[in-house]
């Protein structure tokens, strides 16, 4: 029987704050540093180092306990405000040019009396992709990596997707504003964004995209220029190529150290996670791992993502699994960690449906190991839509109706759940039935989304047995616009048949995504469409794990808005990011032998 020796809390801490970190360009930045500690003083020795770079205060009450955590259990913990932010020198650009700032710390703290060279990074969101554009740069000192929902791409699927703006990030801005050094330094500008934030927000949303000058971020000018500049910005040009944002256009120079990376199939950064685990495990001689749960954005250690729960199982204790990373790898203890698979991921859908005691519905679900991702026993599998409303895996044989609707940019389909993060006062991430409520910005009413005549949808007759899909799902989808751009969504939807608890049943969102239609062809360059011609469209939903019990029905529902997630294509072909006139498109989806539209999902063998 394996013996696993990990470390036990043996320091008290001592913390030296807001030590100034020189950078290549002479830029200090603001670190609190955590020792381990004996009687009130700095124990003896050289300790490895645990890093996390944050925008979000190096001394709010989570990171002072993770550090202690650390220190007490014989790391040195240095936990450091990324420039611009509260304590720290220069200007904030969000996201773009964390690579350097990172490297140059990584160096330095190896390079300190009590360091014993070896640095590790930790942390989540932007903590986690600031840790992935520093390893882009391969300092010599960066020993692993615990990248939590971090970024590999913010212009394929984070910022924006597949050619669409994510709002959010809009709101992000405005939330990042609320704590800046500038606000905190101006109690006039810090009431006026607060304001903004907390009070105006929805009415900002109604009339995005920004306008420079028309609100009160524009006294924060690197702020507001960040919020337009993503917008703006629509074409993948150098501008999204900075290693802040592009980690994968990087992966070459990338350091090669064991990496763990964190994810859920209700974050936001579901697809990124995968794939930097994809990419690098394929390049990179040390372990990669990766570990799925079925969260919300930073939610590992809850049971439930939006309005349905997954079990107790589904949580895991952040702080014991990132200790066992560590000691494994930085100090080179026995831990779990060499036991570990290369993939470890979360499949949702395993439980009886009821509503628990919280009001949510139970799904349940386990976790399963794998040898790697996609599993290497998933099918992919064509279903195919169908005149009928149905969806099929046999292919259509000869010529079909197509469906037909109409989108309104002034009337989208409001967003309902999904992979979102920083936006919980406008929307709520994770899995919800399909239905409009008063609490979900954009709702007129509380009609099932499908009911709206700009949705079409297309599912199975009740499954005689369940289906469960686990891996990447891509949209192939064959149809024409009256317009010369325009937005196609696709929304994969688990339907749950009426039962005592959901008289009226329910339609759970499992997975979404959509494509801007200039971008067709590449992200490089926009392309007008010819309006009435049939092209096909390819994009890629995010990930997940879900079995469809016997007795569901495995739905897709297609349209051309998800709003506010995504900005509302405004049909028109002209610039984007602007405000500018709109025009409603006629939308038609072909499923005939020839441009038959279908899904492919990631069937696991029975």
């Amino acid at each position: 029987m394996t013996v696993y020796q990990g470390s036990h809390q043996q320091y008290d801490v001592v913390r030296e704050s807001n030590v100034m970190v020189p950078m290549r360009d002479g830029v200090r930045l603001a670190t609190d540093v955590y020792f381990p500690a004996s009687g009130g003083r700095r124990a003896d020795g050289r300790f490895p180092v645990i890093l996390e770079r944050t925008p979000y205060d190096n001394s709010s009450p989570s990171a002072v306990t993770n550090a202690k955590y650390f220190a007490r259990r014989g790391y040195v913990c240095a936990i450091q405000d990324v420039r611009g932010r509260f304590e720290s020198e220069g200007e904030w650009y969000a996201f773009a040019k964390e690579a350097p700032d990172g490297c140059d710390t990584i160096e330095w703290l190896a390079a300190q009396p009590w360091s014993d060279g070896k640095v590790g990074t930790m942390g989540g969101s932007y903590a986690g992709s600031d840790q992935s554009a520093a390893a882009t740069l391969n300092p010599p000192h960066l020993s692993t990596m615990i990248v939590a929902v971090g970024a590999s791409n913010y212009y394929h699927s984070s910022m924006r997707q597949n050619g669409a703006a994510e709002q959010r990030f809009q709101i992000y801005a405005f939330r990042m504003a609320a704590t800046s050094k500038e606000a905190a330094a101006d109690p006039i500008l810090k009431a006026a964004i607060e304001d903004a934030f907390e009070n105006r927000m929805p009415q900002i949303v109604d009339n995005l995209p920004l306008k420079k000058g028309a609100t009160p971020l524009s006294r924060l000018p690197s702020y507001e220029q960040w919020a337009t500049d993503i917008v703006a910005h629509a074409d993948y040009d150098d501008y999204w190529k900075q290693r802040g944002y592009a980690i994968s256009e990087y992966y070459d120079e990338h350091a090669d150290v064991p990496t763990l990376y964190l994810g859920g199939w209700y974050d936001s950064y579901a697809r990124n996670t995968c794939e930097s685990y994809v990419k690098l495990s394929k390049i990179k001689k040390t372990p990669q791992r990766l570990l799925m749960g079925p969260w919300t954005h930073g939610g590992w250690e809850a049971t439930f993502s939006g309005d349905v729960d997954f079990g107790t199982e589904s949580h895991v204790d952040y702080n014991s699994l990132r200790l066992a990373w560590f000691d494994h790898y930085l100090k080179g203890m026995s831990t779990e960690v060499a036991d570990w698979p290369p993939v470890r991921i979360f499949t949702m859908g395993s439980g009886r449906v009821r509503r628990d005691d919280n009001g949510r519905m139970f799904h349940g679900g386990f976790w399963r190991d794998e040898s790697g991702w996609p599993p290497p026993d998933v099918r992919p599998t064509s279903y195919f839509l169908r005149a009928d409303g149905g969806l099929s895996t046999t292919p259509p044989d000869g010529p079909d109706t197509p469906s037909s609707f109409s989108y309104d940019p002034t009337d989208p389909v409001p967003t309902m759940g999904g992979g979102i993060s920083a936006a919980d006062s406008i929307m709520l991430p994770g899995a919800f039935d399909q239905r409009g409520r008063p609490d979900f910005h954009g709702c007129a009413d509380t009609e099932p989304l499908s009911a709206r005549g700009d949705v079409l949808s297309f599912q199975t007759d009740p499954l005689d047995a369940p289906v469960e899909i686990t891996g990447p799902v891509e949209m192939r989808l064959w149809a024409a616009s009256s317009a010369v751009d325009t937005d196609f969504t696709a929304k994969l939807v688990d339907v749950v048949p009426p039962s005592a608890d959901y008289p009226d049943g329910l339609a759970i969102n499992v997975t979404d995504s959509i494509i801007r239609a200039r971008y067709r062809d590449g992200w490089d360059t926009a392309s007008l469409m010819e309006p009435g011609r049939a092209y096909e469209f390819v994009f890629e939903l995010y990930p997940t794990s879900n079995v469809f019990r016997q007795g569901h029905r495995i739905r897709l529902d297609v349209s051309s808005s998800n709003w506010p997630r995504f900005d509302a294509n405004p049909n028109t072909g002209g610039p984007l990011g602007v405000h500018g006139s709109y025009g409603v498109a006629d939308q038609t989806v072909y499923h005939d032998r020839g441009r038959a539209s279908h899904v492919i999902l990631p069937v696991r063998r029975a």
